[in-house]
């Protein structure tokens, strides 16, 4: 009798180590599905949702996980979006950008054993089954700002963002105390024209506002504007003249024309965080922030465009902000603070 109780015994216990294994570890016998909901710039925009999409695929590659999307083509598509996935039984769902914040609350509280993560949105109460994901983009923006401000030979450079706000503020006031930076630096003043066309995916309005721009002085210009961006690269192309691309390397849009791109690797913490959710580590009710110490933000390793000493200067700037020797502005009031200290 003994003998056959710690046969029992045993069972159990192996069968509990083995049911834990399995619950830690779905992706291995029950496959996992991540999956995103695009801005209206769509899955090709260069930019924006072209890295998060990149960083399923990834996902995909390194665990066998199974990864899809679904493109939004109006802002009313995002809930729908959002819902169609969860019927589809997606395990973990991601809205790429601050304009689904409240799409994902409605589908998080419709749907509470699911998981949703939102790029670009801090929540004040976040969800238990939600995770925000910030960038201090600033940081990019401050390098490619220096970059710009080291390079124009008009001293007059341009910024055009999509649409107004936190997020595309940390953009442009990051750039424009590098420029301010490097304008202290050269001893000299540099101009910079900001303009907003409120969209992200108004191709010929953001080329159009780049043309005026660049004929108007601006030799150099640097778009925040998702897909939209792609016209200022155009227009920069058209014009002889430099863009600096955001989000992703975007040099291939116009070899001779970019001078580097703003990194913004939406890829990477899309990687990161569903890397963690599928190997049973709590990520939802807060918001994770990434940037150059985390390799999410940064400047593309080849930039034929650029001085080299320029490039070589840049990469000193980095090591300053990683150490938090500077710290980029985010925002106007932070801004003001910057330039004054210069």
């Amino acid at each position: 009798m003994k003998k056959v109780i710690a046969v029992l015994l045993t069972i159990t216990i192996f069968s509990t180590i083995i049911g834990c294994t399995n619950a830690s570890n779905k992706n291995e016998n029950n496959q996992v599905t991540v999956a995103m909901v695009t801005n209206l710039g769509g899955v090709n925009d260069e930019s924006y949702n072209s890295s998060a999409w990149q960083g399923l695929q990834a996902l995909s590659s390194e665990t066998g996980t199974k990864v899809t999307y679904l493109e939004s083509n109006q802002a009313t598509d995002y809930l729908t979006n959002l819902d169609k996935l969860a019927d589809q039984g997606c395990d973990l769902i991601w809205a790429l950008g601050f304009v689904m914040a409240d799409s994902v609350i409605t589908a998080s509280s419709t749907n509470p054993d699911l998981n949703y993560a939102i790029v670009d949105y801090s929540y004040d109460e976040t969800p238990s089954n939600v995770t925000g994901v910030m960038f201090r983009a600033q940081e990019s923006a401050f390098i490619v700002g220096y970059i710009a401000g080291k390079t124009t030979k008009t001293n007059s450079v341009g910024f055009i963002g999509g649409i107004e706000g936190n997020v595309i503020g940390q953009f442009e006031y990051g750039y424009r105390a590098g420029v301010a930076y490097a304008s202290k630096e050269l001893g000299k003043d540099i101009n910079v024209a900001v303009q907003y066309i409120e969209s992200f995916g108004d191709t010929p309005k953001a080329k159009a506002t780049a043309s005026k721009m660049l004929s108007d002085g601006c030799d150099i210009i640097f778009h925040a504007a998702g897909g939209a961006g792609i016209g200022v690269i155009e227009a920069a192309k058209d014009a002889n003249k430099f863009a600096i691309g955001v989000d992703n390397d975007q040099s291939r849009l116009a070899p001779n024309n970019v001078l580097t791109s703003a990194l913004k690797l939406v890829c990477n913490a899309v990687d990161i965080i569903s890397t963690d959710f599928i190997n049973g580590k709590e990520i939802g009710g807060q918001t994770l922030t990434y940037g150059l110490k985390e390799n999410c933000v940064g400047i593309p390793e080849n930039n034929p465009n650029m001085d080299p000493g320029v490039y070589n200067d840049a990469m000193e700037l980095e090591k300053k902000i990683i150490n938090d020797e500077i710290i980029p502005p985010y925002n106007k009031q932070s801004f003001e603070k910057f330039k004054s200290s210069l």
